[in-house]
């Protein structure tokens, strides 16, 4: 498992894990740092130089009241280079925070009581204590880091309370989730396994949001560093969600409702959840959707951030979307059959005409072009031009010629005296402005306006004699057949 967790960190942060240590004074820090380069780092360097040199930076801890740790530390100084069963080398670096102040901490102020002034890599300066601490855990957790770990107590050990903790914890806390960065709290605690150890990380867990793991830091082995490591890891964004669903599913369009309901609930929920933890709180809300008949994840990779699920839906939905595409229910599969055969039918007319309807739609007039099948080819001739023989292949074939006009259709009602109608032309300007749709419906001596407008535009169509009809389709064939692209004059 050890190297599995290394292997996942090392690939979700692309092959640089730089953990920003932060926290309160006195917390143990340096502490920890001390002992994830002992336990996790110094066994699989191969360079003895490194090792001795890596060795000799490691962070000392204090005792008691009095802080340690005055200024911002990286460990390794130099970023290290570590490789694992010669298949996947990764660099890693710890940084050491000025700690947070405790007010009753010594050190953190000179004896007359002014602030102390710290070095810090950021200011040619030095600065106030208090401020390189906040300072710091910005610049550390934003600029240096990948994986926030942020140590506070229970106040087992050591001469601080678990109250004065608690204060540094929730403002460094606050600091951290503005910078949006994963990062993990670490109880460090002498009684990790003890129940009320086990209640106050339940308890930190529900009110930060963040993953929360108690550890005697002292006594840490390498056991302890792979399960804090798998707890950081999931605290990173899911990277990428697949949903494996019906194929049916997948090729909806989303006008269709039900594909409208599955966008949302999808939407809504990966945007409340978002970390790699989230991924069962994610499968357990898709699950008590009325959506899905089943939710299961399949796979979870740590290392690419990736998670994979699997939803399956029931027949009464599908036929309850076939039933919306048709716009006619599926009793049995006669009709489903039949239906199925008049689309077919359907389609294969429209798309002889559907680029002729594109063009109409842009230039007010399209063609469509026939097919070979419908193609009817003459009598081969011979052709002599000049001194010269050839011969003559004739084939015509039906072509439809779509032209859009527009129909002008208006409706006149007298309504009695001026102010009624005046009255009624108010209301009804209204209705244009606001509402047209209620426009539309509105009903004029007991009939709605859009059937009355649609009864004068048939009536035109309707008017146009078939003579003109016929007179206008042989023209447009001769147009076709023998115009030269110059002046076209139509007499009717």
């Amino acid at each position: 498992m050890s190297d599995n967790i290394l292997r996942d960190v090392a690939s979700r942060t692309k092959g640089e894990v730089y953990i920003g240590v932060v926290g309160s004074v006195r917390s143990g820090k340096s502490t920890f740092i001390r002992k994830f380069m002992e336990k996790k780092v110094l066994p699989i360097l191969n360079d003895q130089y490194t090792y001795e040199k890596i060795q000799d930076e490691l962070p000392q801890s204090g005792e008691g009241k009095v802080i340690t740790t005055v200024e911002p530390k990286f460990v390794p100084s130099n970023n290290v280079k570590i490789t694992i069963d010669n298949d996947i080398s990764f660099q890693v670096r710890l940084v050491d925070c000025v700690g947070y102040i405790i007010p009753s901490a010594k050190g953190y102020l000179n004896e007359d009581g002014s602030n102390r002034l710290v070095q810090t890599p950021w200011f040619s300066d030095a600065i106030p204590f208090e401020d390189a601490a906040k300072l710091g855990t910005e610049k550390v957790i934003e600029s240096h880091s990948n994986i926030g770990i942020v140590m506070s107590s229970d106040g087992s050990f050591g001469d601080f309370t678990r109250e004065e903790y608690e204060k540094v914890e929730e403002q460094v806390i606050e600091e951290l989730q503005k910078l949006n960065k994963p990062f993990i709290l670490i109880i460090n605690t002498t009684k990790p396994n003890a129940v009320e150890t086990t209640d106050l990380v339940a308890t930190l867990s529900e009110k930060y949001g963040v993953g929360v793991i108690a550890l005697d830091v002292l006594h840490m082995e390498e056991p302890d560093i792979d399960k804090l490591m798998k707890l950081a890891i999931d605290e990173f964004d899911i990277g990428e969600l697949n949903l494996d669903v019906p194929s049916w599913v997948d090729v909806l369009d989303d006008s269709i409702s039900y594909k409208q309901q599955f966008n949302i609930l999808v939407n809504q929920t990966t945007g409340t959840f978002r970390k790699m933890k989230d991924a069962f709180r994610i499968q357990d809300t898709l699950k008590e959707s009325n959506l899905f008949t089943e939710v299961a994840i399949s796979n979870i990779d740590s290392g690419t951030g990736i998670v994979e699920m699997n939803i399956n839906c029931s027949d009464e939905i599908y036929n309850s979307v076939i039933t919306e595409i048709l716009g006619e229910e599926i009793t049995d599969k006669g009709v489903f059959v039949k239906t199925i055969q008049k689309l077919k039918k359907s389609e294969s007319v429209y798309e002889l005409v559907a680029p002729a309807i594109d063009k109409v739609n842009q230039l007010g007039y399209g063609l469509a072009l026939p097919k070979v099948e419908q193609m009817e080819l003459s009598n081969p001739e011979l052709l002599k031009e000049g001194s010269r023989y050839g011969i003559k292949i004739k084939a015509s074939a039906p072509m439809l010629q779509l032209v859009k006009i527009n129909v002008d259709s208006s409706f006149e009602p007298i309504i009695g005296s001026k102010e009624q109608a005046e009255e009624l032309l108010t209301h009804m300007q209204e209705d244009f402005e606001n509402n047209p749709e209620k426009l539309w419906s509105s009903e004029i001596f007991g009939r709605k306006l859009c059937d009355v407008i649609s009864d004068g535009i048939r009536s035109k169509m309707n008017a146009v004699p078939d003579q003109v009809l016929e007179k206008f389709k042989s023209t447009m064939e001769k147009i076709v057949n023998y115009g030269k692209g110059g002046l076209i004059a139509i007499v009717l």
